[in-house]
């Protein structure tokens, strides 16, 4: 406990919250507020860490919908209790980091999503043609206390940290102003959550390891690469009774399958069938950038164009950069074509009366002739959007020059060896 409340590490410790920002707790703290509390509190709260009497406060509960339904609960601690939480990660992740599998990339340090994608698709190309695709069924929410306490004690000695890591478990979540009790889980939203979870998923490497199969792990996202249909229900069945009797998890059935790889995502990606396997942008995925830019352009109708792409530009450039590994490069000229087809409708419902529309496509450069024949075809905004009189009024370059990101410049960008 004493590492843990060390100047340093408390000062690394509070620039990363402040970094990270995020939304008050229960007690309505902002992070802005932080520093004058520290500097009248800090010194009490100090002892009681030191001394074990240190109570956290309950997390504030946040339901966040998915995108295929249902909802993500997220518990957000003060930030105060994140502050002491990113603390404690700070002395315990070099405890624990060496104890962690190779397959395993989530929330480490030199370790990442994409790295987790590339290994896959290096094992699909390697011969592995099946996947076990094992969802474990509500994760964050169904952790045992107990189970998770035991693979801490491994590696902590420290009576008053661990005492204090089961307060921050059994923290009360608080929602519409009534705290319910928790006796399992560790909800997502606390920087202690994801050091937890592998602690606790270290038990399912080993056993993979141990049966000497291929696998790529992040967090609660496993995938095993297998050379047969049958090989991987022989798997998926002795997985679900070791994560059932030594962990206490369950496989969430309906999400789960052994299946062809190409027919299933990971982390967002998924790979072609050829035998040489092109690593690809999961279906899913692209649906879900389409229906983000469907909502901004929805709620840019009332606001100059050059403000929707502002708002437009970091979500397609996130987006990109997050997918930069895939080798299919037409799905991306497809989307870029498509964006610009959306801001084209958006123009169109906003130039709204024949008139504007004419003297607008005159402005642009159209004949007069033509610009009074669009304006009156009947046709709706998305029809007039993909039709050439408004490609021509409005072509790519138009929207290059007020900045719009262009998805297949960003990948070819990212492409380039550095």
């Amino acid at each position: 406990m004493s590492r843990v409340v060390d100047r340093d590490n408390m000062q690394l410790a509070y620039s990363r919250v402040m970094k990270n920002r995020g939304a008050p707790g229960i007690d309505g703290m902002r992070c802005e507020d932080l520093k004058t509390w520290l500097k009248v509190n800090w010194s009490q709260v100090k002892k009681s860490l030191l001394d074990g009497t240190y109570r956290p406060q309950a997390v504030r509960r946040v339901d966040i919908p998915k995108p295929q339904g249902g909802v993500r609960t997220l518990g957000v601690p003060t930030v105060v209790d994140r502050l002491i939480q990113q603390a404690l990660h700070q002395a315990m992740q070099p405890l624990f980091e060496p104890t962690f599998s190779q397959s395993s990339y989530g929330f480490r340090p030199g370790k990442s999503a994409k790295q987790a994608v590339s290994k896959a698709a290096e094992y699909i190309r390697g011969g592995k043609r099946w996947v076990v695709d094992m969802d474990l069924e509500k994760f964050f929410d169904r952790v045992n206390h107990d189970v998770l306490m035991a693979r801490v004690a491994r590696q902590v000695q420290d009576k008053t940290v661990l005492s204090l890591i089961r307060r921050f478990l059994e923290a009360g979540m608080m929602a519409n102003g009534v705290e319910t009790p928790r006796y399992e889980g560790t909800p997502q939203g606390g920087p202690l959550s994801p050091l937890l979870s592998n602690i606790l998923l270290t038990d399912l490497d080993r056993e993979l390891e141990a049966r000497k199969l291929l696998f790529c792990r992040y967090a609660d996202d496993c995938n095993i690469y297998v050379s047969s249909q049958r090989a991987g229900q022989r798997i998926m069945e002795g997985i679900k009774r070791f994560l059932a009797n030594r962990l206490k998890l369950t496989v969430n059935e309906t999400k789960s399958a052994v299946e062809r790889p190409w027919k299933r995502k990971f982390l967002g990606y998924s790979v072609t069938a050829q035998r040489a396997s092109k690593i690809r942008i999961a279906k899913e995925s692209t649906q879900r950038l389409m229906h983000a830019v469907r909502t901004y352009c929805a709620q840019g109708r009332g606001r100059p164009l050059p403000q929707t792409i502002e708002k437009l530009n970091p979500v397609l450039r996130g987006w990109m950069n997050y997918f930069s590994l895939t080798q299919s490069h037409k799905p991306i000229e497809a989307l870029d074509m498509w964006v610009r087809r959306r801001l084209r409708a958006l123009m169109w419902r906003q130039w709204k009366r024949t008139k504007t529309r004419e003297s607008k496509m005159l402005a642009l450069g159209l004949d007069a002739q033509r610009a009074w024949k669009s304006s009156v075809n009947g046709h709706g905004p998305w029809w007039n959007a993909g039709a050439k009189h408004l490609r021509q009024a409005l072509p790519t370059k138009y929207f290059t020059q007020l900045g719009l990101v262009s998805l297949v410049a960003t990948h070819q960008h990212l492409q380039r060896p550095t």
